[in-house]
């Protein structure tokens, strides 16, 4: 295995990469406005203020315990030796940040990993959208941002196993959107689906969103944040150069673009018409799937990346329901953890590496895809598992009926549309 080195920044690199993590909060505002969107009216608030909670728990719990757990490249780790071969499996860093130098590689990546692990933990928010609890979505937050996240971010971008056999995931395909959307499964799974998704004969029925306009508003903030993640990550954890943010930009958009495009010709083939939400899930299928390989892959194969996960997302979302029973309103499952997958199998596929590094760099990939299927999916539904049966997760079936809104927080985002009796009292 080939020990990992922190890249040397430039001034104008760190000023660079500092400019992009400011940009991925517009990210959970887009996330959080689609969860919203696709979720039903009486639900809409709640998702919101989810979507805070979730980022402020991760980020105490980042600072607290994960950012040690996923330590830095050159910094203190626990390795197991075997064959030979020390294999990077944890970082050893002190808790509550503590003796983190200001200034540099370390810091820039510690602000990246506290900006991302919110990301993370928005993507389930959609799998359980219109039936979580808020309490019980903030400690499943504690797990993954406690645990699940920092894990495999230190195995891909900590100078664990997995870089050290030259891993890619410069914008976190696989570290924030797969983990997220596994996490995102196994909460649909843990708490079923929603009230009348599903008829007695297991068919499902169509539960649309509330407000197709938050859904493609968030999409634009989306872009403007995965042009951050994507920047950031690359010149954090693939050593790009300030020259190939242009690249990285053109990427990602070009993807995000041709993801959307995928779905609309896809919908309008089978159904007759162009389905806003789902070509929504395409547009950010399409930005999670190149995350992976914006720094590597050349423009013509962001187009092709684009495209898979365009298609894939149509597919996926019709196969999860059918086949798997999976209720998920937001579409994470098939947009974040299909496509993120097939994102990083690309990555080794389409790389724009030397002939005799490409197969290293398939196989590296084919690695992490198997280490997040045959490990971080078990681990993440384990541990949501346990906690179901310590706090239970899903709302009381008045709560469901009456709407997340009314029964936890006490006030429904959208009062007008509600009937008051004081409306009809004569004046």
């Amino acid at each position: 295995m080939t020990p990992v080195h922190a890249p040397a920044l430039s001034e104008t690199s760190a000023t660079l990469s500092l400019l992009f993590v400011v940009l991925i909060p517009c990210a959970a505002a887009g996330l959080a406005l689609i969860n919203a969107g696709l979720g039903r009216f009486r639900n809409a608030s709640h998702s919101m203020l989810s979507a805070l909670c979730v980022i402020a728990v991760a980020a105490a719990v980042y600072f607290a315990i994960g950012a040690a757990w996923q330590g830095s490249v050159g910094q203190p780790a626990f390795a197991v030796h075997v064959a030979g071969q020390d294999w990077n499996w944890i970082g050893a860093g002190r808790f509550f940040l503590r003796g983190l130098e200001l200034g540099g590689w370390s810091s820039l990546a510690t602000l990246f990993g506290l900006m991302s692990v919110g990301i993370a933990a928005i993507i389930p928010l959609g799998g359980g959208a219109d039936r979580w609890r808020l309490g019980a979505s903030c400690a499943s937050t504690v797990l993954l941002a406690g645990w699940t996240y920092p894990l495999f971010a230190h195995w891909a971008w900590g100078g664990g196993w997995l870089a050290q056999q030259g891993f890619i995931d410069s914008g976190g395909a696989g570290v924030i959107q797969v983990v997220g959307g596994l996490t995102a499964l196994s909460i649909t799974w843990i708490l079923g689906p929603r009230r009348g998704k599903f008829n007695p004969d297991g068919m499902p029925s169509a539960l649309p969103g509330h407000n197709a306009v938050y859904v493609l508003l968030g999409c634009f903030l989306a872009w403007l944040g995965w042009l951050g993640l994507d920047g950031a990550g690359a010149i954090l954890f693939t050593g790009a150069e300030a020259s190939r943010v242009v690249l990285i930009a053109v990427n990602t958009t070009l993807a995000a673009g041709l993801g959307a495009l995928a779905v609309a010709a896809i919908t309008r083939a089978r159904f007759g018409k162009t389905d806003a939400s789902l070509c929504a899930n395409g547009w950010v299928a399409g930005l999670v799937a190149v995350s992976a390989g914006c720094a590597v892959v050349r423009p013509a194969a962001a187009v092709i990346i684009g495209l898979v996960a365009g298609a894939l997302v149509v597919y996926s979302v019709e196969w999860l329901e059918l086949h798997l029973a999976v209720d998920d309103p937001g579409g994470s499952v098939s947009v974040h953890a299909v496509a993120g997958l097939w994102g990083l199998l690309a990555a080794g596929l389409l790389a724009a590496v030397a002939p005799g590094d490409a197969p290293g760099v398939l196989l590296a990939q084919l690695a992490g895809i198997a280490t997040l299927l045959g490990c971080i999916l078990p681990l993440t539904y384990g541990l949501n598992w346990l906690l179901n049966r310590v706090m239970p997760q899903r709302v009381a079936v008045e709560g469901e009926r009456q709407g997340l809104d009314l029964y936890e927080l006490g006030a429904g985002a959208y009062p007008d549309f509600m009937t008051h009796n004081e409306d009809f009292w004569q004046r």
